[in-house]
C-alpha cells in the first residue's frame, strides 16, 4: 500500500471521514472514525512533515 501524501479530514460532531490519497492519485485511505478514536489514529499516520 502506497503512504498517503495528502489527507483529508471531514468534521461532523459525533463520526470523521479520513480520505487519503497517494502521490499519484490513487486512495489508499478511507475511514470513519468516531470522535473518540480520531486522536488515536492521528499518530499512527505516517505524515511527512
Amino acid at each position: 500500500m502506497d503512504e498517503p501524501t495528502t489527507i483529508g479530514l471531514d468534521l461532523a460532531k459525533s463520526v470523521f471521514q479520513v480520505h487519503g490519497v497517494s502521490k499519484g492519485g490513487a486512495v489508499v485511505l478511507r475511514r470513519q472514525l468516531r470522535r473518540g478514536r480520531v486522536l488515536a489514529f492521528s499518530p499512527r499516520a505516517s505524515i511527512p512533515a
